[in-house]
């Protein structure tokens, strides 16, 4: 355990460490178009996931990418830990990520969210909300990009489950475009508000789309379905 958290440590040291340098050194870049600020961006997450590779020994193996279909779709996908907020907009490249809006007056990396085209909602406006979020959400998919949901809305620890928000559903509704359940075990490495990260492979599984059609009932019933079951797969078998 003492091995575990000293490890943790030397992560934690470093990614802070390691923002700030890469936030102060390329904060420039935040004038420049928004296709240099996703550049950067990366630079940034291939730090990060490296720097937990090499010092947690933690990796990650992404599978049924055959299931994503061309075009613009909506990721759907469970949310355990800070790990994918830093991996994610590297294994869907330039989907727009719906976050919290407080997210974005974090400085310079706040800012770079912003300007990288993702999605920001106000937390608890409810209509409002729900409109600011399919307007930006129309525009991008007019752009030709995909879009990427937590349908829980924030982390949910490992065996556990939160009601699915109305997000998900009113961008299937509203768009008719596909969504792709993403079902993964991360919360079993980098537990949600945890200090400690454990060794090992987090899997992540994309899973078959569901069309456009459904009834809301519908959907959110095959979504909940698919992404728990997967879910609690991959979380079994990261325990054995």
């Amino acid at each position: 355990m003492i091995g575990l958290w000293l490890r943790s440590l030397l992560f934690n040291v470093g990614w802070y460490a390691g923002t700030a340098v890469i936030a102060v050194v390329g904060a420039p870049i935040l004038l420049m178009p928004r296709r240099i600020v996703v550049a950067w961006s990366h630079v940034w997450i291939a730090f990060c996931l490296g720097w937990l590779r090499l010092t947690c020994r933690l990796t990650h193996r992404l599978g049924g990418l055959e299931n994503l279909p061309p075009g613009p779709v909506i990721i759907a996908c469970k949310h355990q830990s800070t790990w994918e907020t830093l991996a994610f907009a590297r294994l869907f490249p330039d989907a727009a990520i719906v976050l919290k809006r407080e997210l974005l007056l974090i400085p310079i990396v706040g800012w770079a969210m912003a300007r990288a085209g993702n999605i920001s909602v106000e937390r608890g406006d409810g209509a409002k909300a729900l409109r600011g979020l399919v307007r930006q959400a129309r525009a991008v998919v007019a752009e030709g990009r995909s879009i990427l949901i937590f349908p829980e809305g924030t982390r949910t620890a490992v065996g556990s489950q939160r009601p699915y928000q109305v997000g998900a559903a009113a961008l299937y509704r509203q768009l008719g475009i596909p969504v792709v359940p993403v079902a993964l075990n991360s919360g079993l490495f980098w537990p949600r508000r945890s200090f400690v990260k454990r060794p090992g492979v987090i899997e992540v599984e994309v899973l078959p789309a569901i069309p456009p059609g459904l009834s809301r009932d519908a959907f959110m019933a095959t979504l909940r379905e698919r992404i728990e079951g997967a879910t609690g797969r991959l979380v079994a078998r990261g325990q054995e």
